[in-house]
C-alpha cells in the first residue's frame, strides 16, 4: 500500500499536501482500496469555503458511499473537474491525478494536527 512520506493524513483517510501555502486534498490509497471501484464523486465549486473536519463532498463506489472531510479550513481555489467524468482516476492514482480540491487555508497550522505517514500506517494497521 502506498503511503507517501511527504503528505499529512486525517483519521477519515484524507491526505493533504502543502505546496507554497496551498493545500491539495484527496483520499488515501487505503481509502480508495476499501471503497472499491469508484463510480461517482460530488465535489464543491471553487470559491466556496471548507471547514476542518466538515464534509465537503461525497464519493460513491460499487460497494459503498462515503463522505469526504476537509483536513483544513479555508477557501477552495481549484477543483479537479476531471473526476466528474472519470472518477476511477482515484482508484488508479489517489495521490496524483486523483486529487480533489486545492484550498487556500485560513490557518495553515491546522496541518500540524494531522498524522504523518508513520502515524497513518499505525492507524490503518489497527
Amino acid at each position: 500500500m502506498n503511503i507517501p512520506e511527504n503528505l499529512k493524513y486525517s483519521e477519515e483517510h484524507e491526505w493533504a499536501k502543502n505546496e507554497n501555502g496551498i493545500v491539495t486534498i484527496g483520499i488515501t490509497d487505503y481509502a480508495q482500496g476499501e471503497l472499491g471501484d469508484i463510480v461517482f464523486i460530488d465535489l464543491p465549486e471553487a470559491g466556496g469555503k471548507v471547514t476542518k473536519n466538515d464534509v465537503f463532498g461525497t464519493i460513491e463506489a460499487v460497494k459503498a458511499a462515503s463522505d469526504i472531510y476537509s483536513p483544513v479550513s479555508g477557501e477552495i481555489i481549484e477543483v479537479n473537474h476531471a473526476l466528474s467524468d472519470t472518477p476511477e482516476i482515484i482508484n488508479k492514482d489517489a495521490y496524483g491525478e486523483g486529487w480533489m480540491i486545492k484550498v487556500k487555508p485560513s490557518d495553515i497550522s491546522e496541518l500540524e494536527s494531522l498524522m504523518d505517514a508513520g502515524d497513518y500506517k499505525n492507524l490503518i494497521a489497527e
